[in-house]
């Protein structure tokens, strides 16, 4: 009943002065907002990147790393050819492989009647588009007679649209790679991702990519495996089987995602935790605020204290009624200070393309850190009216 009696003192009190009330609560609302917010942002950013990193839970890039004194030796081990039809073929026949994906990537000089610039192209085989979740935005995906035929298809990125067409409409328009033309057959989505992956790459069937550069090469490979739970055996045996058959110790490898996943994690949660940790430092400057309001409100109310005093109220509860206003005042900017922080995270989300983790522990932490500041710095003010002399309260103008 008591601690009814002091809540509602609390409220009549921060009614009374309410602007007051509102001013000692801005630091309070800006700290809890912004680490809610900052920790929100910084766990979609992290989804972002693991997603744009790892891709599909069944797919694994294999690459070559020659050795150092492969590199000695030779020079151009790192830029040679990486893998033959031969090893592609090595790789189907394991029983864990649902699929091989192949690419290879040159950068070669583009034009548009009298528009010019560069750009990579990449040559690509069936499900590329697929596996790395690419949307077309406008026309049609490669078909069967793309890959098998060698027809001069080709999809591009929005931004060339943008670049070398002015934003004009370009499907069914041909292109020159050097000297080969090329018909435009679609036009990707605008990519969303934090470092523009899938920007400003032409994609056409590797056939025809292979025929245009009189090249057999293939650079990049990824396997599919039926499961995510058979991915790691499928990368196991195709690595080994390769190394065994180039008689190499080590030199085919298969990107770990665990391990690049962990280092992402490590890295935001080390830049969530800084600046939230600054983020952080405005609650306490909102609890010196609350102090100092509530030393002053103990000030203005000695003869109420003084009266309560003589009226029978002890120590305890004078300690109390002053404890629970400190309190009540930072957890409503605590409140506050989680809409706004949730609000302002979905808002920076939307504009910026990626998801915004609203944590629920984050949340449930801020506002009861909040309440906590207001018992550190509600102590001292509380402590000060329940030590008040009643004689000397009561005499006070």
């Amino acid at each position: 009943m008591r601690m009814f009696e002091n809540v509602k003192m609390a409220l009549s009190s921060l009614y009374t002065h309410k602007m007051r009330s509102i001013l000692t609560m801005i630091g309070i609302v800006i700290g809890v907002s912004s680490v809610i917010a900052v920790v929100a942002i910084g766990q979609g950013g992290e989804a972002m990147l693991k997603a744009q990193f790892s891709g599909e839970e069944n797919i694994r890039e294999i690459y070559y790393e020659p050795s150092e004194e492969e590199i000695e030796s030779n020079p151009e081990a790192l830029s040679k050819s990486t893998f033959s039809e031969e090893d592609i073929r090595t790789i189907e026949n394991i029983s864990e492989v649902q699929r091989v994906i192949k690419s290879s990537t040159k950068n070669s000089h583009l034009r548009y009647y009298e528009a010019e610039t560069n750009g990579n192209i990449r040559g690509i085989s069936e499900g590329y588009i697929e596996v790395n979740q690419l949307k077309i935005a406008f026309g049609r995906n490669f078909i069967n007679e793309d890959f098998f035929g060698g027809n001069r298809s080709v999809i591009v990125s929005e931004s060339f649209r943008e670049r070398l067409f002015n934003g004009n409409e370009m499907l069914g328009e041909v292109l020159y790679i050097g000297s080969q033309p090329v018909k435009i057959v679609g036009i990707l989505e605008k990519g969303n991702s934090l470092f523009g992956m899938h920007q400003d790459i032409i994609y056409l069937p590797l056939k025809t990519w292979q025929n245009i550069f009189a090249s057999s090469e293939i650079s990049e490979v990824s396997i599919q495996a039926e499961t995510p739970e058979a991915l790691q055996t499928a990368g196991d045996k195709a690595v080994e089987t390769l190394n065994r058959v180039h008689d190499k110790e080590g030199a085919y490898q298969i990107f770990n995602m665990e391990e690049i996943g962990g280092l992402i994690e490590d890295v935001t949660n080390i830049m969530t935790i800084v600046i939230g940790s600054i983020a952080g430092v405005s609650l306490i400057v909102g609890g010196i605020g609350v102090m100092n309001i509530m030393l002053v409100s103990v000030t203005e109310r000695t003869r109420e204290i003084g009266i309560r005093m003589s009226l029978g109220a002890t120590r305890r509860e004078i300690l109390a009624q002053f404890l629970v206003e400190s309190i009540i005042l930072t957890l409503f900017g605590g409140l506050f200070g989680m809409l706004i922080g949730v609000g302002g995270a979905m808002l920076v989300s939307y504009f910026a393309g990626w998801p915004s983790l609203i944590s629920l522990p984050v949340i449930v932490g801020g506002i009861v850190f909040s309440m906590c500041i207001g018992v550190i710095f509600g102590i001292l003010p509380a402590n000060k009216a329940a030590k008040m002399d009643p004689v000397k309260a009561l005499g006070h103008e």
